[in-house]
């Protein structure tokens, strides 16, 4: 036998982990690669979950039905995600048509637009939030274009990565950073907002009923010890309300909210300026869309919903828009039970005049 030449690339085995079923997210490889492991996906999905390290889009019959691209146009999608809308966008607007994809996440952007490549050649994408939809448009030498579509919800990938810190469910960094050049973490927000401060953020932002005691809580644990992980958030919640994640798993229903879930909403929704970010959108979209031209949001709280619904109304009222949706559009129950991550979707759409 000859040895092996200096040229070849040594094999490399996979790192086993514990157990007969992975637990962490980097040891969940078939999820991780959906491309390679197509039966992994579709075994996920039937059961109701979203594979780790993808992104189910909601309402996408009913955004297409709304928004109705077509051949030839010209249409921005504000959050490119995962791009599933995207796809589904560019098969109608077909290859005299144009995508452009924004996204604050650089990671997954060049993902994407790897795999929308696939799809067609009518993708230009851009590293912005969608606050920054003029300058991508000016980038594109374009004064104008027929569809803003925006998804104001968080990806399941930046939710499901620990390093990301955003979700209660994953031990990791209380990072929570959509765009990784916003200088202020999580866990600095927690570090230096009064409690005053903290307790109306979290009523106002998420609705929570506890707001004045968790963030009392958060005050006082800081002069200790600062709150730097997610875990170390999450056990200080469960304390405000007087009880532990053992007591609360053994008397919760299948529909109950986590207890941390609306504290970690609102902090998201600080860090990363959500709402500042909306209201320039909608501020910005109609000088942006040629007549006829659909905007359409999907968003997941009511504060951004109420936001999105005002905007509508007054354009209305005032002449820009010639039609809005009379109602909010949401899930259909079948689309709830294949991926409950929507279950708390709102799209609402208009046509400017």
């Amino acid at each position: 036998m000859h040895p092996p030449s200096n040229d070849q690339t040594p094999h490399h085995r996979r790192k086993r982990y514990k157990g007969t079923h992975p637990r962490r997210f980097d040891e969940r490889y078939k999820e991780l690669q959906g491309d390679k492991y197509p039966e992994m996906q579709q075994h996920i999905r039937s059961r109701g979950r979203t594979p780790a390290g993808s992104h189910v889009p909601v309402l996408v019959r009913e955004v297409m039905e709304c928004l109705r691209p077509a051949q030839g146009e010209v249409v921005v999608d504000c959050t490119l995600g995962f791009g599933g809308h995207a796809a589904e966008f560019m098969k109608r607007i077909g290859p005299t048509g144009l995508l452009i994809g924004l996204d604050m996440d650089l990671d997954e952007l060049q993902r994407t637009r790897d795999r929308l490549a696939r799809v067609g050649p009518n993708i230009h994408t851009h590293h912005t939030n969608y606050a920054g939809i003029s300058q991508a448009l000016a980038a594109e030498n374009k004064t104008n274009c027929d569809i803003i579509f925006a998804d104001i919800g968080v990806s399941s990938m930046q939710v499901d990565d620990p390093s990301r810190g955003i979700s209660y469910k994953n031990p990791g960094p209380l990072d929570m950073r959509m765009d990784r050049r916003l200088k202020r973490t999580g866990a600095q927000l927690l570090a230096t907002m009064d409690k005053r401060e903290l307790s109306q953020a979290l009523w106002e932002l998420s609705d929570e009923p506890d707001h004045e005691k968790i963030a009392e809580f958060i005050v006082n644990q800081r002069q200790v010890l600062p709150i730097e992980r997610t875990e170390d958030l999450v056990r200080l919640i469960f304390a405000a309300k007087n009880t532990t994640e053992t007591a609360w798993r053994k008397q919760a229903r299948f529909a109950d909210l986590h207890p941390a879930a609306r504290t970690f909403q609102a902090l998201r929704i600080m860090v990363n300026d959500e709402l500042g970010s909306l209201r320039a959108l909608l501020r910005q979209a109609p000088s942006l869309l040629s007549p006829g031209g659909r905007l359409g949001i999907i968003s997941f709280h009511s504060g951004e919903d109420r936001l999105v619904k005002l905007a509508f109304r007054e354009g209305y009222a005032g002449g820009i828009w010639s039609a809005t949706s009379v109602n909010v559009i949401r899930p259909t129950p079948s689309e709830v039970h294949s991926n409950p991550r929507s279950s708390s979707a709102k799209f609402r759409w208009a046509v400017k005049a």
